[in-house]
């Protein structure tokens, strides 16, 4: 029987999930557990909280399941997806295994190769102790596909007792992963991120960029490239100013400048910084916008970090969570601010999900542009997760994922289209920076359809988590828009509702230094 706040609702069927491969060997052709999937009553689409959302809902697909029994880690946990497409095919990556203290037992991987008809799914091998190697345990997954070595590349953050070091992980076929390749060494590591140039006539056609930052070092930015299908890697580069920042999402336009959007050091700003070269050298950032928050209630894990896409013509679009429209601060918006070389950026607009006065809630958003098309045409999917209240308690808040797509570059957006509803906080994984779904989700576009990787949860059996990876089993609905983008202006007195940031990292190792030390 369906329980009440059940995301999977309303009489659905859950088959049996298939279970984790425990090598790299992908189950061919298999098709996991797809499930039908019905919000909860009163719990609003995401955009709205009278339920308004488009009239047809997604069946979700499960797309693993955590089957470790390690007495370090949250079981059964899978949190943090990334996922990326070529062609019809699609990888996501993931963690497996979630720990209270950071990091996972293992990264997951789900792979299809036939347009999200089918995957099949399996264990990242050599990278922790519970899949065949020597770190303790491993988190930030980033995955790109780098189009001229015809090759899959996983950058991660492996964890040992003293450090954290990004390393890369190959594959060419999507089923059977390289051991992992040291990338950093800097003194600590943390939120990698990987993007590579696909466009054949890029000067730079094959380069594949990954971003971290040092938090031992009041968040030092590191870039390191690489031009031989992620076999080596150049010598880290910091920006020209050496700046500080966390969660760099590199965006790499058809012409091979990379643009770099990130959140500064204090967590006050998202500025982005670029390479005209190939990687050889980094500018310093320039400011893309302030940051005004609302502090997610219930203890969510969260940050105001952004989200980037570009699209075929190099537009880049950058999104994060703002509360500068919503009068004192008393929720969030998705906010976007576009730039075609990134320099110059566009003032923030509120991505017109609901309206302005709204008690719903904004946050977390990942965001995928269909690279086939450009600028006023240019195809856009947000994903999002929501609360129906923005003022809510941890036992009372109400966890939704929900989407929305514009067909003309953001300036029409369509109503909400909800993925998943009525999860209870309880239900997810627990870690020093609260309870998780992740740092971030994953949209891509496959063959000019959007899928999504989403973390969802389904209420405890006893103390035994049920909290996953999913897509979805069809391409989401790439809907009219009913939506404009209005030219409004923030509230001068929304800020910011919560002190400045303490730590340089999520794990909160690094207290962020006075200015006077």
């Amino acid at each position: 029987m369906a329980l009440a706040g059940d995301p999977f609702r309303n009489g659905a069927t859950r088959l049996s999930p298939m279970s984790t491969v425990r090598n790299s060997t992908m189950l061919r052709g298999s098709v996991v557990a797809t499930f039908l999937l019905a919000a909860v009553v009163g719990c609003g689409s995401g955009g709205s909280n009278t339920g308004s959302a488009t009239t047809q809902k997604p069946l979700l697909n499960r797309l693993s399941t955590d089957t470790f029994s390690n007495p370090g880690s949250q079981h059964a946990t899978e949190v943090e997806p990334s996922i990326a497409a070529s062609g019809a095919s699609m990888v996501a990556v993931f963690q497996v295994g979630r720990s209270f203290d950071g990091g996972a037992a293992a990264l997951g991987f789900a792979t299809s190769a036939g347009g999200g008809a089918s995957w099949g799914n399996g264990l990242i091998n050599g990278i922790t102790v519970l899949a065949g190697g020597t770190y303790l345990a491993v988190s930030d997954p980033s995955i790109a596909y780098d189009q001229a070595h015809s090759t899959w590349l996983l950058s991660s953050l492996a964890i040992s007792a003293s450090s954290d070091t990004v390393v890369v992980s190959r594959t060419t076929d999507g089923l059977n992963w390289a051991g992992p390749i040291v990338i950093s060494n800097s003194p600590d590591s943390d939120k990698d991120w990987i993007a590579c140039d696909n466009t054949q006539t890029s000067p730079y056609y094959g380069h594949c960029y990954v971003e971290w930052d040092d938090p031992s070092q009041n968040g030092l930015i590191w870039m390191s490239t690489s031009s031989d299908g992620g076999v080596t890697w150049g010598p880290a580069q910091n920006t020209a100013d050496s700046a500080g920042g966390v969660g760099g999402v590199p965006a790499v336009q058809p012409n091979g400048t990379v643009i770099v959007p990130i959140q500064d050091a204090t967590g006050t700003h998202v500025v982005a910084y670029t390479s005209l070269n190939g990687g050889v050298s980094w500018t310093a950032p320039v400011t893309i916008a302030s940051i005004s928050d609302h502090q997610v209630a219930g203890g969510l894990r969260d940050d105001a970090l952004p989200m980037s896409a570009v699209d075929g013509s190099g537009t880049v679009y950058v999104v994060w969570q703002d509360c500068r429209f919503r009068a004192n601060c008393a929720s969030n918006d998705i906010v976007m601010s576009t730039s075609a070389d990134g320099l110059s950026w566009t003032a923030p607009v509120r991505i017109p999900i609901d309206s302005v006065g709204s008690t719903v809630d904004h946050f977390l958003p990942a965001i995928a542009a269909d690279p086939a098309t450009a600028v006023s045409s240019a195809h856009l999917t947000l994903v999002y997760h929501f609360y129906p209240t923005a003022a809510c308690l941890e036992t009372t808040c109400s966890l939704g994922v929900a989407y929305v797509t514009s067909q003309d570059g953001g300036v029409n957006w369509s109503t909400p289209g909800t993925l998943a509803s009525g999860m209870s906080l309880d239900w997810l994984a627990n870690t020093k920076s609260g309870r998780m779904v992740g740092d971030y989700v994953g949209v891509t576009y496959s063959l000019g359809k959007a899928y999504p990787a989403i973390a969802v949860a389904r209420a405890n059996a006893g103390l035994q988590l049920d909290e996953a990876i999913y897509t979805t089993t069809d391409p989401l609905i790439q809907a009219q828009a009913l939506a404009g983008v209005q030219r409004e202006q923030p509230r001068p007195e929304a800020h910011s509702d919560h002190p400045p940031r303490r730590f340089y990292d999520l794990e909160h190792r690094y207290p962020v230094k006075s200015p006077d030390r």
